[in-house]
């Protein structure tokens, strides 16, 4: 699969590691491409090094692994890029009433299959997934059919169980467990390394 990540950072980067040893094509869209960090991750991984215009046209899913105040310039500015594309929104809007972009990727490109997912668990649980034997599940939002199998499939090739919540009317509760991760991780110090189970 061809994959276009916006952004090298923790989740970009720790996301591509694991794509990448799963045999995914994979091409980085950066601000500053002669960024040395950036440079030897998409070295390090033999993937390409673009601008995030270039790392939208490469890829058949995008992932939005942005700070939160950059998402919507960003959207903004490849609307017509993005239409016909599965995107994978990761971004958290932290201080906002609202955490995701779906509202900017409806009004701007329509026509994207737009799924919010990765954005409920630190960067750490994307590393190491297993906690002892149990699996790590993660909660998503987006729309049925062929899309929803190709990202699901993109989670389990990180390590984790995918679980679908429901359409994109269901991101909100989405968002809800990341608060939960933060209140918990963060709040209670019980540390980044923590996931959820779904149990029945």
């Amino acid at each position: 699969m061809k994959i276009g990540i916006l952004g090298a950072g923790k989740i970009g980067g720790t996301l591509g590691r694991k794509w990448a040893v799963a045999g995914h094509q994979l091409a980085f869209g950066v601000r500053n491409t002669t960024n040395p960090d950036a440079l030897a991750l998409t070295q390090s991984l033999g993937a390409a090094l673009t601008t995030s215009a270039e790392a939208i046209a490469f890829g058949d899913v995008i992932v939005f692994a942005l700070p939160g105040p950059a998402m919507a310039e960003m959207i903004a500015g490849n609307a017509a890029a993005l239409n016909g594309k599965i995107v994978i929104d990761t971004a958290n809007k932290l201080g906002s009433a609202v955490f995701n972009s779906f509202a900017e990727f409806a009004m701007h490109s329509p026509q994207a299959q737009t799924f919010r997912a990765f954005n409920t668990l630190g960067w750490e649980n994307f590393a190491e997934p297993m906690f002892g034997s149990v699996q790590a599940d993660l909660f998503y939002a987006g729309p049925e059919g062929q899309p929803q199998s190709l990202v699901e499939q993109l989670i389990a090739d990180v390590g984790l169980r995918p679980v679908r919540v429901g359409g994109p009317a269901q991101v909100a509760v989405v968002d809800a467990i990341t608060s939960l991760w933060f209140a918990l991780a963060m709040g209670q110090k019980r540390g980044r390394h923590l996931a959820f189970k779904v149990l029945a």
